[in-house]
């Protein structure tokens, strides 16, 4: 089933008297339990791309759907909702509340939803990513690669259908960033998941079951 889908998508900005085409038509695709990756060099249209896919912003023509479930089309509040029950994201900085403890960084996803939380799940998930020691630290008192997997946990706590992962290892050295990648390939798999990770760096690609090349607003499939 496909989680995720763009049917004849485009972006244009207007610069002045000049249209600027940030993502030229496109029509994609992810599978639930397949993990994507998108590489292309800086101002290629790969944040426009990511964006769209999370609802941040809307498409000048086309649609995106998520679970065959009209997206783009709909209304900021709805595809607010349906961003936050459908969509997990984990950015390059992992965007922790400092003042919050690892534990608490999941109990935020119940109160925004104003329901009580689930310290079984909460437990389980922190014992898969082996972060479950880090529950009472801060964001402050564990090192980059952990933060990001707080930010992974917070991410699937949820369960969401999709992962948009923007540059998720940048901040990391070579071993975090294989690490971070590995657990994003497990979780995809095991939880099946759809995930997109944009990302620079091409030996993560590895771990992927699909790649496209952005450049220049085209996106096109990477043949093996």
């Amino acid at each position: 089933m496909k989680a995720i889908e763009f049917s004849s998508v485009d972006k244009q900005f207007l610069d002045g008297d000049t249209t600027i085409e940030a993502l030229k038509k496109t029509d994609f695709s992810v599978e639930k339990g397949k993990f994507v990756a998108v590489i292309g060099p800086s101002g290629s249209g790969k944040s426009t791309f990511l964006t769209l896919a999370g609802g941040l912003q809307t498409p000048t023509n086309g649609e995106v759907k998520i679970n065959n479930q009209s997206f783009s089309t709909e209304n900021e509040k709805s595809r607010a909702k349906l961003r936050f029950a459908q969509i997990g994201f984990i950015l390059q900085a992992s965007n922790l509340v400092p003042f919050l403890t690892v534990e608490k960084q999941l109990r935020l996803v119940d109160k925004v939803k104003k329901e009580k939380a689930d310290t079984k799940k909460i437990n389980e998930l922190l014992t898969q990513l082996g972060i479950e020691k880090l529950k009472k630290k801060y964001p402050d008192e564990i090192s980059g690669g952990e933060r990001q997997r707080v930010a992974i946990a917070r991410a699937l706590y949820n369960d969401p259908a999709i992962i948009l992962a923007d540059e998720p290892t940048a901040s990391l050295d070579s071993e975090r960033a294989f690490e971070v990648v590995e657990i994003l390939a497990r979780e995809t798999k095991e939880k099946n998941k759809a995930t997109i990770m944009v990302t620079h760096d091409q030996r993560l690609i590895d771990y992927c079951d699909e790649v496209y090349v952005m450049k220049d607003g085209v996106l096109k499939k990477q043949e093996p």
